[in-house]
This record gives structure tokens, C-alpha cells and sequence, in this order.
């Protein structure tokens, strides 16, 4: 999250973003959508493209603001600055972040809980930085610095990510040259950033790191799914359950399963394979094209037709007649 500076109109590096998403997706064999949304809201957001430009609400209606929030309830700023971002090196920064840690704990966590969790670090960041600045003007008279403060950007659910990252890690991470324990990588970037990063927002950073705190205390209290999963679950399911009964009402029944054979019987094989079948008698290999055992005469048992005789004949052979015929067969 970085305090509002003006923004600016440089379209030099979106490309490069662009082809480096590709390229990471590309090479994943299970792409996480949650993550590719993501970036694309924030990129639509930020780019306002066609009719998007007039139905979007500008930046300086949505920056985040402490003051504003608690004077008029302004869910708007609570919410959709996370979305926006200052100019273009603060998009693709972040994104590049997200991409990054997105796919690691997608396709660890599961699209689901992925999902669940931006909300709930969402929804903590936000307003624990709200908390944190309010604090800040009760005890200290800190009004201007942070009260008043305007930000935006999606680095305060990144600094949640983060945490939540690194919490079970035993490695070591690089932060800006520096090797810090990986569980410790967040506190380090939060004070490097504020140091050398001109225009970074600390309230919005520290209440990131916070959130993604809280966010593991609450996923701990929880033995399945969290209540925020299972609502998300839900709404999905509402939401896709008319295309699944469209789907259904004009949906042709076919033959076909798996996309591969038919149901039912499987034809009989062409000459020349060398599929065959083991006598039940005398367990002699035979040709799939032979009906009954060439060493017993027992007839084939998973045959639609069936000759009488030998199979009344093969019934009354005794094991000492099997071995006989065995050895006349081999003595040929």
C-alpha cells in the first residue's frame, strides 16, 4: 500500500508483466484461477479500458482514507483501494508479488480457501490499519501522519500473504541483499521498505503483516473448513447451479465415456493379435479366435454360444486325462 503521490501514465512495463504471467502459467500444469482473477482485476482496474473508464468509480473516489472511513461509513474506500495502484511500477510490482506467492499457496491451499483467505486478509489489513491510525490519534495525536493519510494498493493482503507463507518455514529468505530467518522475511521488508522506498504506506504494510497474524490464529481455531470457505462454497454453488440445469436441459446423451470406448460390449478382436484366453480347466493358452480349448476341448466360458457336447465331454475329464492329453499334445 503506498500513500497517494499522483499517478502516472507509463504503459512501458505492463508488457513485461504480461509475458511473465503467461510464461508462469504456461509452464503449470494446474493453473490457479483464483490467482490469474487477481491480477487481471487489478490490471482492468487500473487500465479502465472502454466502457470500463466511465462505469469505474476514479482513484481519488476509492483511495483509502481512516478519516473518511469512520466519518461516512465509506465502504467503498474500505474495500476497492486495495484494487487501485498509484502509477505503473506500483502495479506491476505487487502483481509480480502475487503471481509469485498466489501460486505457491493456491495450489497448496486449494482455490477455495485461497479465495477465502484474500477476503479474510482482506477485511483484517484494512481494518487494522483503520485500528492502528485511530489508536495512533487517541494516544498520541498522531492526526496528520496517519490519520489522514491517502493509500491504495494491494501490498497490505500481500504482506498477509506473505506470513502465511513462511509461518511453518525453517529456511532462509533474501530480503533487499539482507538473509533473514523466512518467518521473519515480512518484519525485515516492512522496515527496509520504510527506509529506502520513498511514499510506502507503514500503517498499510504493518496492518498487512497483522492480518496475516490473525488470519493463522483464526484458521487454527477451525478443524474443516472455515465459516468464510463454506459461505464462498455456497455462494458458488447458487450461483453455477442455473448453468448446471441448462446444461442438463439441452445436454445430448452420448455413448461416449471418458472420451475414449463405448458403453457396452467391446468387439471381438481383428486376426492377427495376439490376444488369447486361459482355459478354467486345463489352463492352456488358446487363440482368442478359438471357441474351445485346444488341449481339453473345454468350451470358452465368457462366449455368448456355447457347443454342448464338448462342454458336457470337457465336464467329465478327469485331472489324469488333462495331464494325458498334454503330453500327447506335446509328443507331436
Amino acid at each position: 500500500m503506498d500513500r497517494y503521490s499522483g499517478r502516472g501514465v507509463s504503459r512501458a512495463m505492463l508488457p513485461l508483466l504480461a509475458l511473465h504471467v503467461a510464461n508462469e502459467y504456461h509452464r503449470l500444469g494446474r493453473k490457479p484461477p483464483v490467482t490469474a482473477g487477481l491480477i487481471l482485476a487489478n490490471t482492468l482496474l487500473y487500465l479502465r479500458p472502454g466502457a470500463l473508464h466511465r462505469v469505474l468509480p476514479t482513484i481519488d473516489q476509492v483511495l483509502f482514507n481512516p478519516h473518511l472511513i469512520l466519518k461516512y461509513g465509506d465502504l467503498k474506500r474500505f474495500l476497492l483501494s486495495a484494487f487501485y495502484h498509484m502509477n505503473e511500477s506500483h502495479l506491476v510490482y505487487n502483481m509480480m508479488s502475487l503471481l509469485w506467492k498466489g501460486i505457491q499457496l493456491e495450489t497448496t491451499m486449494g482455490s477455495l480457501e485461497f479465495a477465502s483467505m484474500i477476503a479474510a486478509l482482506l477485511g483484517l489489513s484494512q481494518g487494522i490499519t483503520i485500528l492502528l491510525a485511530k489508536s495512533l490519534l487517541i494516544f498520541f495525536n498522531y492526526e496528520t501522519a496517519y490519520y489522514h493519510q491517502y493509500a491504495a494498493g494491494f501490498s497490505g493482503v500481500l504482506f498477509g500473504m506473505k506470513v502465511v507463507l513462511n509461518a511453518q518455514s525453517d529456511e532462509f529468505s533474501h530480503v533487499y541483499g539482507m538473509v533473514v530467518p523466512a518467518k521473519y522475511s515480512a518484519w525485515a521488508e516492512l522496515i527496509l521498505i520504510q527506509l529506502f522506498v520513498p511514499g510506502v504506506s507503514f500503517l498499510g504494510h504493518l496492518g498487512g503483516i497483522l492480518a496475516g497474524l490473525a488470519y493463522l490464529q483464526l484458521r487454527g481455531s477451525f478443524s474443516g473448513l472455515d465459516p468464510l470457505s463454506l459461505l464462498i462454497r455456497n455462494a458458488v454453488g447458487l450461483l453455477s447451479w442455473p448453468l448446471k440445469l441448462f446444461r442438463g436441459l439441452f445436454q445430448f446423451r452420448s455413448h461416449r465415456i471418458g472420451g475414449r470406448g463405448r458403453v457396452g460390449r467391446s468387439p471381438p478382436p481383428e486376426r492377427g493379435t495376439a490376444v488369447r484366453w486361459s482355459c478354467p480347466v486345463c489352463t492352456y493358452d488358446n487363440s482368442a479366435w478359438l471357441d474351445a480349448c485346444e488341449m481339453c476341448s473345454a468350451v470358452r466360458r465368457d462366449q455368448g454360444f456355447r457347443s454342448a457336447r464338448r462342454s458336457d465331454r470337457s465336464r467329465d475329464l478327469s485331472m489324469e486325462e488333462v495331464r494325458q492329453r498334454r503330453l500327447e499334445r506335446f509328443d507331436r
